[in-house]
């Protein structure tokens, strides 16, 4: 079977996915645990990351991915990670990355500075050396920073994969999965002063089991009217398949500008397209919030947003699904990683080894694509 986890960080970001065949993927790292304060109850990622590479009997991941360069996303990624392009990051302690992903953004953005910076270092010493990474996107910014480079686009094009692809190097009979690219598009990193939102790495994930499928939708701090516009161009190439679900990476931390621009009063009621997304999960679809527990008032106007968290229960209660919140799984005292294996039975939420043995909670029947 294939698995993710998605790690209780706080309002942060990393999900690693394990899939059947062995290789071991992670989508950003945010080191965020206090481990002189007693109150602080979010994972120490860089141990509970290396445990799990121990037990492998390895000490690296066959890809790790950066969504976008915010410090939700990166926090301590240039403390845990061996890095190339420099010797004072290389110590025999450090895990490595055998292929680096990254939005084109990385690549360009400047005044950048702590993680941030030498990640992007990383990034340029990879790309220029023309091996172990892959770009996403291919705006004009990053042939005239090709170019200063002394390279050119075709230089490089094959380590540079752009909206609307597959990603090369995994496919579903020898990998049991694909990586469809859904964001970031070129024209979103074609300003001097780069969004990070708007060119954040999107992916729809498909896992294959036998004859059955599961669809992944990883989704990194991204607004409604990106998603917006991801469904109008997925739909208009008649690809409504590449939006299905059965499980869904809430953005940026159940935020309501995920849904709409107007918070609501009781439920933020999510923009027409945002809306026709939501609506493509799958029977028992999980939706998964990297966040903070939900709050009970508006004390705090930072996400997670207790109203886009009632719009998420909504559509998964219309599914029979499960709405899960990483800092409050199993509960907000002792969150632990949320677990979802993938198998002939579609995606199944592990239940937490603190309420017993390890047990499945509730199977899908198994079926094909999303409900309509």
């Amino acid at each position: 079977m294939h698995k993710i986890t998605f790690y209780p960080v706080g309002n942060g970001d990393s999900c690693k996915i394990d899939l059947e065949c062995g290789k071991k993927l992670l989508f950003d790292y945010a080191q965020f645990y206090q481990p002189d304060d007693d109150n602080d109850h979010r994972i120490d990622l860089a141990t509970a990351l290396r445990n799990d590479l121990e037990s492998d009997g390895r000490k690296y991941f066959d890809v790790v991915a950066f969504t976008h360069a915010d410090e939700d996303h990166i926090r301590g990624a240039s403390e845990f990670f061996y890095l190339e392009h420099a010797e004072k990051y290389q110590d025999d302690d450090r895990i490595k990355i055998n292929e680096l992903w990254v939005p084109a953004a990385f690549i360009i953005e400047t005044n950048l500075k702590d993680d941030a910076r030498i990640l992007r270092a990383e990034a340029r010493y990879r790309l220029k050396q023309g091996k172990g990474i892959r770009v996403f996107s291919r705006p004009e910014l990053l042939v005239d920073w090709l170019e200063s480079e002394g390279l050119t686009l075709n230089d490089r094009r094959h380590l540079i994969t752009d909206a609307g692809q597959l990603v090369p190097g995994f496919d579903a009979s020898s990998d049991g999965v694909e990586f469809f690219v859904h964001s970031p598009f070129a024209k979103h990193v074609e300003d001097t002063m780069v969004d990070r939102n708007s060119s954040s790495l999107i992916l729809h994930v498909t896992f294959f089991v036998g004859e059955q499928q599961t669809k992944f939708m990883l989704i990194g701090d991204t607004e409604y009217d990106v998603l917006s516009e991801i469904v109008q161009i997925t739909r208009n190439h008649n690809r409504d398949e590449r939006l299905e679900w059965d499980i869904y990476d809430i953005p940026h931390h159940c935020s309501y500008l995920a849904l709409s621009n107007e918070k609501g009063e009781e439920m933020t009621k999510p923009v027409e397209d945002v809306k026709w997304l939501l609506e493509q999960g799958g029977e028992k679809g999980i939706l998964v919030s990297s966040s903070w527990p939900i709050p009970s008032d508006d004390s705090d106007k930072q996400p997670p947003h207790r109203q886009a968290a009632n719009c998420y229960k909504y559509y998964a209660s219309r599914i029979n699904g499960k709405f899960v919140v990483t800092m409050e799984h199993p509960t907000v005292s002792k969150p632990e990683p949320i677990v979802i294996e993938i198998d002939e039975f579609k995606a199944t939420l592990k239940k937490s080894i603190s309420f017993g043995a390890s047990a499945i909670v509730s199977r899908p029947a198994p079926r094909a694509g999303g409900i309509r």
